[in-house]
């Protein structure tokens, strides 16, 4: 049996971590293809290292988009902070390795059953949503995704010129009978300006960590901050970076299972971003319903295959619902074909590379379409079917 009490920790990095800037240009590079034909096929993958990016993978959209991927990649660069030694958005060399997509691939895509397209691969797909927050997700990740964009708003903004781009946090919470109640530690680490003391560096990052935590969990027991005691020399230069490394970060800090793929740099024909949205936008409007305090929900796909193989529907234990009923229902009401999922949440438009740091979830659907997946416009009819009551708008 569960203790009633527990600890759960989650962390987050920020834009100007390695990983994160490589995420960030496959994403703008994917945004600059979509801008220009909404139906090109985009496969993007980026190195960064000391004063070096490399960009790779296969495409099919406009050669236009090709001759600028290094003004792409320069400007997503300038636009994180990077303008030091060992990494600047004007000094570094940017090499393009972009081809063309296997005829393979697009063959079973472009194609697969019934006049449909198919998903772009194989692959399994999980998407959760729980109560703990207004935003329907788990409040460790949420929390720790906040610390950082308040620093990076004060950073590039000039508030605050002591921090670098590169930056980490990690949040621990106290769990009574499965909600948080309190902060037992919290832990950051941020690239800093290398006239800046230890407590200096403290001082400064205290205030965010406060304005982040909710009032109600009250302060950490424990803030540590930057415990190796340095940190001047931070992003590609410091540790090399790829796209894709920090999935769990993207998601659910962990608070629920991760099918295994990347998303940024991956254009909607690809179900291991656009099922995963999906997957996010079925928990979440589940939860919202009030069918649930917590859904998790798993899609499986084959490759050129239109159809999910298999839909599953988790409760844990807190749903007032019968859960293959509610797969079924779902079902009925989105077509879960990567067609169906890319003009139910409008995945065409470039909006891709704002998702690529503080999180693919737990954000605020944009005027122009972004995090289309975060909204609860079907939890009125889900709440109808079964006679539940609404939770959340």
């Amino acid at each position: 049996m569960k203790s009633k009490s527990w600890l759960f920790t989650s962390e987050s990095v920020s834009e100007g971590h390695p990983d994160k800037v490589c995420d960030r240009i496959s994403d703008a590079v994917l945004d600059a293809f979509l801008a220009e034909e909404p139906h090109s096929r985009v496969a993007c993958e980026t190195l960064a290292t000391t004063d070096h990016v490399t960009i790779a993978g296969e495409v099919r959209g406009p050669n236009s988009v090709l001759q600028r991927v290094e003004e792409i990649a320069r400007e997503a660069i300038r636009d994180i902070g990077y303008e030091q030694t060992g990494f600047s958005w004007k000094t570094c060399s940017v090499a393009n390795r972009l081809h063309e997509q296997s005829p393979d691939i697009s063959m079973g895509v472009d194609e697969g059953e019934k006049g449909e397209e198919g998903a772009g691969d194989q692959g399994i797909m999980f998407g959760y949503a729980c109560n703990e927050t207004a935003d329907l997700m788990p409040a460790p990740i949420l929390i720790s995704h906040r610390i950082l964009r308040l620093m990076a708003e004060d950073r590039k903004s000039g508030a605050q010129p002591g921090f670098g781009p590169d930056a980490k946090s990690q949040v621990t919470l106290i769990y009574e009978d499965g909600a948080p109640v309190g902060v037992d530690t919290v832990v950051v680490s941020t690239q800093h300006a290398e006239s800046m003391s230890g407590q200096d560096v403290r001082d400064a990052v205290e205030p965010y960590v406060l304005r982040a935590l909710p009032e109600a969990l009250g302060r950490p027991q424990r803030l540590i901050v930057n415990p190796t005691g340095r940190f001047v020399i931070g992003g590609p230069d410091g540790d090399a970076g790829l796209t894709g490394r920090k999935i769990i970060v993207d998601t659910y800090g962990g608070a629920a299972p991760h099918g295994g793929g990347a998303f940024s740099g991956k254009d909607p024909t690809k179900v291991d971003r656009s099922a995963a949205y999906m997957a996010r936008y079925l928990a979440k409007n589940v939860v919202a319903a009030g069918l649930a305090a917590k859904c998790q929900i798993q899609l499986a796909y084959a490759i050129g295959v239109p159809e999910p193989v298999a839909v599953y529907v988790d409760t844990l234990g807190t749903g007032n619902a019968d859960e293959a009923e509610i797969a079924d229902i779902l079902r009925g009401m989105v077509r879960l074909t990567p067609r169906g999922i890319r003009e139910r949440l409008d995945l065409l438009r470039p909006i891709y590379a704002r998702t690529s740091a503080y999180g693919h979830f737990g954000r605020t659907p944009d005027e122009d379409g972004g995090f289309s997946w975060e909204r609860t416009d079907l939890a009125e009819e889900l709440a109808r079917a079964f006679g539940a009551s609404v939770a959340a708008e």
